[in-house]
């Protein structure tokens, strides 16, 4: 169900975990429960699993609806993996759910050998990637793109809101082969649909068609870059969006195409650190093609990053929409 956020998250301890809706912003109450329970209605292979996190992962949505297709495996992120493995080599479709910190670095290994090496069907959906959680590096996965891409033939998928959580499932289930997924949970932005988007795998979009600024972008930075591209067009300054929400494969054809024809300044923005993220994907690729242009990237720091409120934070490593808009006008500058 969709509904607006009426008043702006005040800025304490409840500010660490607080949505990253703007204000008046609308949202979608867990998008990707109910997708998955839509899903799993005509398709009996699908089974939940998480680690002690089926209400922080709103994998108990599923888990209320099926609770014969949910196992609770307690926390334990090394057998869930396991597990989800062994259910896969028996026809089933797994959803594992769990915090992307406790998948990328304390199971890495069982993704890696059982799901990733056999290439088995599991479904790997992470929450607080990036900076989405103020609870310090603990639970802040600010690398796990960088570790999980190199994972050969794991399809890794960066949403940007509600609706293309919901699209990204039903492409997860038609998809035979591992995924890892950052997930959006609890009170998710819903902001593509006035766009008319639909999510395809391993394909990045232009959202917004203007000339003097090329934002390349992923998960809720396009989000943000949308919201950029409002901002800046009262002022006269066209803001050209291109979402790549699928990391790997990566759509490159599309990306340098961009590339290539833009002639305004160019800027790579995501919810990552600056090390092993999209913006190092696109330069790669652009060396590779013999493609030199300047680019910046704007992504989080190569540092264990602070804890506290999350808009606070967004603020003080640059990904906040204030922010960006101040970088931009700095490059046009």
């Amino acid at each position: 169900m969709t509904t607006i956020q009426q008043t702006k998250p005040k800025l304490k301890t409840s500010a660490m975990i607080a949505s990253i809706a703007a204000e008046g912003q609308a949202t979608t109450q867990a998008p990707f429960g109910h997708a998955l329970n839509k899903v799993a209605e005509t398709d009996k292979r699908i089974v939940g699993l998480t680690a002690d996190l089926a209400k922080y992962t709103d994998l108990h949505i599923f888990a209320q609806k099926y609770p014969e297709r949910f196992f609770q495996m307690g926390m334990a992120e090394q057998l869930l993996f396991g597990a989800a493995g062994g259910m896969a080599k028996e026809g089933l479709i797994p959803f594992v759910t769990t915090y992307a910190v406790f998948a990328t670095r304390r199971a890495y290994d069982f993704i890696h050998q059982i799901i990733g090496e056999e290439h088995l069907n599991v479904k790997i959906c992470c929450a607080l990637p990036g900076l989405t959680t103020g609870y310090g590096p603990s639970h802040q996965a600010t690398e796990d793109l960088a570790l999980m891409r190199t994972i050969p033939g794991l399809t890794i998928i960066d949403p940007c809101d509600a609706l293309e959580t919901e699209q990204a499932v039903q492409a997860m289930v038609e998809y035979d082969g591992p995924v890892y997924m950052r997930l959006l949970r609890g009170s998710v932005p819903s902001v593509l649909d006035e766009y008319g988007y639909q999510f395809e795998l391993g394909k990045a979009k232009v959202i917004t068609d203007e000339s003097d600024v090329l934002i390349i972008s992923t998960g809720i930075l396009t989000m943000r870059a949308l919201e950029v591209y409002k901002e800046l067009k009262k002022e006269g300054i066209g803001v050209r969006v291109l979402h790549v929400p699928t990391i790997k494969p990566l759509d490159e054809t599309t990306i340098l195409n961009e590339i290539k024809d833009f002639t305004g300044p160019i800027v790579v923005a995501e919810n990552h650190t600056t090390i092993g993220g999209l913006g190092e994907i696109i330069s790669d690729l652009m060396v590779r093609n013999q493609v030199f242009k300047a680019v910046t990237k704007i992504a989080l720091p190569d540092a264990y990053l602070d804890a506290g409120a999350l808009p606070t934070l967004h603020d003080r490593y640059g990904i906040s929409t204030e922010k960006i808009i101040e970088k931009i006008k700095n490059i046009l500058n």
